[in-house]
Parts: structure tokens; C-alpha cells; sequence
């Protein structure tokens, strides 16, 4: 597999891996496998929703909480 990128893009990649001690293909890697794994949870989200309804702002905050997560701050 071969790609193309912007030379600017390119460089900060560049850059990002070599902060994070990897090469620049298990960065592009890991990049995408994130980025693969957010889009499978949009889409299992959308299912979801489809078929059951919106989640409701009590359901997200309750969800966080079990998560551990911080509520985002609100106006964003």
C-alpha cells in the first residue's frame, strides 16, 4: 500500500510519531485504527438510536459517570 499526503501533513505526521517514539507506519496505523473504531461506534450508535430513540442528555450524563468521564462543559 502506498499513499500520498501533503508535505506539510506529511511533516507533522512525521513529527507526531517521533514524539510518540513510533514510526511514522505504526503511527498512520494506530491513527487509523482509532479513527476505524470511532466510525464502528458512530454507526452502531446510529443503529441503535434508530431502533430504540435518541439518547436522552440523563442517558449520556449517566453513562459518563459509569465511564469515568467529565461532562463536557457546556456551549460545545
Amino acid at each position: 500500500m502506498s499513499i500520498s499526503l501533503d508535505p506539510e501533513l506529511g511533516e507533522d505526521i512525521r513529527v507526531a510519531a517521533e514524539r510518540a517514539g513510533m514510526s511514522v507506519s505504526a503511527w498512520l496505523a494506530e491513527a487509523a485504527r482509532v479513527r476505524l473504531r470511532r466510525q464502528a461506534l458512530g454507526d452502531f450508535l446510529a443503529q441503535w438510536q434508530a431502533k430504540h430513540g435518541a439518547i436522552t442528555p440523563d442517558e449520556l450524563a449517566r453513562a459518563r459517570l459509569e465511564l469515568g468521564l467529565r461532562a463536557k462543559p457546556r456551549g460545545r
